[in-house]
């Protein structure tokens, strides 16, 4: 996503660095001093948290929601936080991929890595990177992550299947929120800019009908083609569809002027986020309140187009 060679260059330079001092940090145990975990984005960190309770330091990488994550930069500090974590949460399909050569440059035997990839069983050209926003990929995260937190701790094991379990739970709000909208309010007509949250508008039965080659390019920080953006600007200045769900964490001239058109006409914005909004979020909140904006910007025509700002006209 957005690749950028000269980035290369730099995390190859981290790895040679963490290569060189990897032996003094596998020298702690996790017993010694509680696990040391990550979450390369702070989402995946948040379900770290909520399994592991006070059994594990937990740091998010990426952590801010007015930046663009694609164009995330480890720093030397960062890459030897990364060498000395017990556990790692990593998304896969290219989206956080800088993170394997610091991991590959500092090996620990006890060390866990989670690819949330490999834990959905998705090809490693699924299209999509936004795993968070489907309702299946939390559980089955918590899951893996309880799993190996046990491995690390087993003597806890029963206290992170527990919170395991509740964290499952604990979603069946949100699961409810996107059934009764796909069945009160199944095939709404909606347009995106990216297809950060395309997996929640789809389990909330939305008809996506922005062309995915559109979707692409703007993720991928190339020019769309002349046809689709026409074809986006028609679905807008047409009527043709009830909300324009764009990724606030990405604003360029093209995305701009999509907001503009949409708001000339009328039809209700709705900003998602890529990384968690915090502080007064956790995973599951999230989620509800992505939800409840698409619910209001449809029922109600009412624009979201921050959290903070929830409810908000704009």
């Amino acid at each position: 996503m957005r690749p950028q060679h000269w980035r290369r260059c730099l995390i190859s330079g981290l790895a040679t660095l963490l290569a060189a001092t990897a032996a003094g940090c596998s020298s702690r145990t996790a017993t010694h001093d509680g696990v040391r975990a990550i979450g390369v984005e702070n989402q995946y960190a948040d379900v770290i948290s909520q399994i592991a309770g006070p059994y594990a330091h937990v740091t998010a990488i990426e952590k801010s929601p007015s930046t663009d994550p694609h164009e995330y930069e480890a720093s030397p500090a960062i890459a030897r936080e990364i060498a000395g974590a017990d556990l790692i949460v990593e998304n896969g399909l290219g989206y956080d991929s800088w993170v394997d050569k610091i991991i590959a440059a500092s090996p620990r035997p006890r060390r866990r890595v989670i690819e949330v990839r490999r834990v959905l069983g998705l090809p490693a050209d699924t299209a999509n990177p936004h795993l968070w926003y489907d309702p299946k990929t939390m559980p089955a995260v918590a899951k893996a992550v309880a799993a190996a937190l046990a491995a690390i701790e087993p003597a806890r094991r029963d206290y992170f299947i527990a919170n395991e379990r509740k964290l499952a739970a604990s979603l069946a709000p949100w699961k409810r929120m996107l059934a009764d909208f796909a069945q009160s309010h199944g095939r709404t007509p909606v347009a995106v800019t990216e297809p950060v949250a395309n997996d929640m508008l789809e389990a909330a039965g939305c008809d996506i009908l922005t062309p995915r080659g559109l979707q692409v390019a703007i993720m991928n920080g190339s020019d769309p083609s002349p046809q689709d953006v026409a074809a986006q600007q028609a679905l807008l200045s047409g009527h043709r569809v009830k909300v324009l769900v764009y990724n606030r964490q990405v604003a360029n001239p093209l995305t701009q002027s999509f907001l503009d058109l949409a708001r000339k006409n009328g039809i209700p914005i709705v900003g998602v986020y890529e990384i968690m909004p915090t502080p007064g979020y956790d995973y599951q909140a999230w989620m509800r309140a992505e939800t409840e904006a698409l619910i209001r910007a449809v029922t109600l025509g009412v624009s979201t187009t921050t959290l903070e700002s929830a409810g908000s006209r704009r």
